[in-house]
């Protein structure tokens, strides 16, 4: 007999949980501005927070959190001044999925990445990379603008 007991917030499609930890960290990210970027990983059956970011760390330091061979979901609050001299942020969310990580570790991240970033409501901007030269900087600044 198959058990009844279903993962909090968990996905019949991808059986994927987000713990809640993810969606708060969020939050605050988002209206508090607490931090400047958040990582998210897979662990078992559930995304959790891997690593918080402080406003002192630069998108250097974000680039160097996401590891060389393994997939992960990142979001970062992006900082920057328009043409008429605005100051505007913009919350990119980030698909990492290095070409050389395990192929099965990228179909669960492929498979779970619309319904994680469901859950993380106010992202503005989307990017899928596969290696750093395709999130770099000035990539980042054209999307935000």
């Amino acid at each position: 007999m198959q058990s009844m007991t279903k993962k909090k917030g968990a996905n019949a499609a991808s059986g994927m949980a987000v713990d809640d930890e993810c969606k708060l960290k969020f939050l605050e990210l988002k209206s508090k501005r607490n931090y400047r970027f958040i990582v998210f990983k897979i662990e078992g059956q559930q995304v959790v927070v891997e690593k918080l970011g402080g406003h002192e760390e630069s998108y250097d330091d974000f680039q160097a959190s996401l590891p060389e061979d393994e997939c992960r979901y990142a979001v970062y609050d992006f900082d920057f001044v328009t043409d008429e001299n605005c100051q505007k942020s913009k919350i990119f969310f980030f698909a990492w999925s290095p070409d050389v990580s395990r192929v099965r570790m990228k179909m669960v991240y492929a498979s779970s990445k619309d319904r994680f970033k469901r859950e993380l409501d106010g992202i503005q901007v989307d990017l899928q990379a596969t290696d750093p030269s395709e999130m770099s900087l000035d990539i980042v600044k054209s999307r935000a603008l």
